[in-house]
């Protein structure tokens, strides 16, 4: 009688022992799970003509992280909505084509899918201390609501300065500044109508590209020429010339230059081929920019000889946007060491001379 006694106590606590390891284990598990990041992955894969692929699957791509195989957690199709921050650059030459902008703009938002939230960034110009200085706002928070969108494009206004660093930084910030829920995970993407030269930020291109890189944001540029018209106006009488901001000449001494040699910081104290120099280097350092943003996030650049042009060009944006993949994985690297971890994808199953665009690396959090 004492054994049996003794047998269901050990029973008992054997019992009582395994349920709390269970939910021991079970907490331990979703510690884990909140604290390893999920890296997001968005996707656009087309045939050897160029034309994207459709109805491909989970078994189709293969991910590696600095050479390992990761297992895919999350997979969503191209049929799957997306969230885009749409950033339009109303200053320098685009000033007179305010209405053609909000066109074009708009045409792109009707273009997109019904289940596709949109967000819009413009510039306007504020007076701060007796100063009109430009700004970057927010004109409506991401919504599904065509015509709330419709009466933020009728607010964008023109601005005098291009804070074009500024408003990323806002994209990240304000934006999309809280996760995203399940169905826009690794969907989320800046298309900028921009020529990319900043004029008048207080963040850099180093602190956007780093923001950028943690968020994950595939990032397309509508590149949209307006050196010629910057150009024809930065010649001649320095009063009534269009004229660099303070900002732009730091930068291209700062960037270009040789630190030991004169600089002018005054407008009027450079001549005609320093002018156009200091314009070329700007108008290349955008360049380099925008394409850098767009590569390492498997997005795309799409000149832009002029706003007539931007019609085209958002189209196509809109066109990729609605065949991209995404795939979501944890990563086997644990540490959190703040180190760039390179992502490669591969495909399996599909036809021969298919290509494939997508974020190239991330950078881990750090304790």
């Amino acid at each position: 009688m004492q054994a049996r006694k003794i047998f269901l106590l050990l029973m008992i606590f054997g019992w009582i022992s395994a349920v709390a390891f269970a939910q021991n284990g079970k907490e331990e598990d979703e510690v884990l799970r909140i604290d390893t990041q999920v890296v997001d992955v968005p996707i656009i894969v087309t045939d050897k003509t160029g034309k994207p692929l459709l109805n491909l699957k989970r078994s189709n791509f293969v991910i590696y992280e600095d050479g390992k195989l990761q297992d895919i957690s999350d997979f969503a199709a191209t049929a799957a909505p997306f969230e885009v921050a749409l950033l339009l650059d109303t200053s320098g030459s685009t000033r007179s084509d305010l209405a053609l902008i909000q066109r074009a703009a708009a045409n792109f938002i009707a273009s997109l899918r019904a289940g596709d939230r949109v967000s819009i960034i413009a510039y306007k110009a504020e007076k701060r201390e007796n100063q009109t200085t430009a700004i970057s706002e927010v004109l409506s928070n991401l919504t599904d609501d065509r015509n709330k969108l419709k009466t933020a494009l009728e607010q964008v206004k023109t601005s005098n300065g291009t804070p074009y660093y500024d408003s990323l930084m806002q994209v990240v910030e304000k934006v999309f500044s809280d996760k995203p829920k399940d169905e826009f995970r690794g969907r989320r993407a800046l298309v900028a109508l921009t020529d990319g030269v900043d004029s008048t930020s207080a963040a850099s291109f180093d602190e956007v590209r780093e923001e950028f890189g943690k968020a994950g944001i595939t990032s397309y540029f509508i590149q949209v020429n307006t050196r010629d018209f910057f150009e024809e106006n930065l010649l001649g009488d320095c009063e009534t010339a269009i004229r660099f901001s303070q900002a732009q000449i730091r930068r291209y001494y700062r960037q270009f230059k040789n630190a030991k040699m004169e600089k002018a910081t005054n407008f009027c104290d450079l001549g005609e081929f320093e002018r156009l120099a200091i314009s070329k280097s700007l108008y290349d350092l955008a360049n380099a920019e925008m394409q850098n943003l767009a590569k390492t996030s498997g997005g795309k650049v799409f000149p832009a000889a002029d706003l007539s042009d931007a019609r085209n060009a958002f189209k196509a944006v809109a066109d990729e946007i609605g065949t991209k993949y995404s795939l979501g994985y944890y990563s086997s690297n644990e540490k959190r060491d703040g180190t760039y971890r390179k992502i490669k994808i591969e495909l399996k199953g599909v036809p021969a001379g298919a290509q494939i665009r997508a974020r190239e690396g991330y950078t881990a959090p750090a304790n």
